[in-house]
C-alpha cells in the first residue's frame, strides 16, 4: 500500500491530481475537506473556508497537529489499497505521515490569477470570495508558526515532488506518470 499526500496552494490543481490517481490508477481518496464538511454538518455550521479553517484548527489544537490526517490514514490503512490524502496543510501532518512506510508528498502550485479563475469556475461552497479575500486567505495559510494551523510554504518545501500547473492538463498528467514510475 502506498499513500500519497497532496499539498499546494488554493486552486492549483490538487483535485485534478486526486481525480487522476482515483480514475486512472485506482487509488482511494481520503479528503480533509470531506472530513471537515462532515464535522461542520454535525455542528450545524455553515460550510465555508472560514468555518472549515476554524474547525480544523480547533481539532488540531484539541487532539494534535496531525489529528485529521491521522484519522484519514487509519481509514486508508484499514482499506489496504493505494490511497491519496488531500489536502495536507500543516507541518505536523507531514511529520506524522512521514512516520509511515511508502508515504510520498506531492505539492502543486500555479499562477495566482489562474488559480483564482479556477476556483470561480469550480464554484464550490468555499469558493464564493473576491480576489482580495482569496489572496488574504492564502496569505494566512502560507507561513503560520502555530503547529496547529496551516503552513503551506513549509508543507510545499517538504514535498518529495513539486508540480507547477501553469501549462496544459496533459503536462500535469505526464508529470504525475513520471512520479508514479519512480515511487510505485
Amino acid at each position: 500500500m502506498n499513500i500519497i499526500g497532496i499539498t499546494g496552494t488554493i486552486g492549483a490543481g490538487k483535485g485534478t491530481i486526486v481525480n487522476y490517481l482515483v480514475h486512472q490508477k485506482d487509488f482511494t481518496h481520503y479528503s480533509v475537506r470531506g472530513f471537515l464538511i462532515e464535522e461542520l454538518q454535525k455542528r450545524s455550521l455553515p460550510i465555508n473556508r472560514n468555518t472549515m479553517t476554524m474547525i480544523a484548527n480547533e481539532l488540531r489544537t484539541f487532539h494534535s497537529p496531525s489529528y485529521i490526517v491521522d484519522c484519514l490514514y487509519q481509514k486508508a490503512k484499514e482499506n489496504k489499497k493505494n490511497a491519496v490524502i488531500e489536502s495536507i496543510r500543516t507541518y505536523g501532518e507531514v511529520l506524522s505521515l512521514r512516520e509511515h512506510a511508502n508515504f510520498y508528498l506531492l505539492a502543486i502550485d500555479a499562477n495566482i490569477e489562474e488559480r483564482y479563475r479556477r476556483i470561480l469556475k469550480r464554484n464550490s461552497e468555499t469558493d464564493h470570495i473576491t480576489f482580495e479575500e482569496f489572496k488574504a486567505s492564502e496569505e494566512k495559510e502560507m507561513t503560520n508558526t502555530d503547529p496547529n494551523k496551516q503552513n503551506l510554504s513549509k508543507c510545499i518545501a517538504e514535498a518529495d515532488f513539486i508540480f507547477n500547473n501553469d501549462k496544459q492538463i496533459e503536462d500535469l498528467y505526464q508529470n504525475i506518470e513520471q512520479v508514479l514510475a519512480k515511487i510505485l
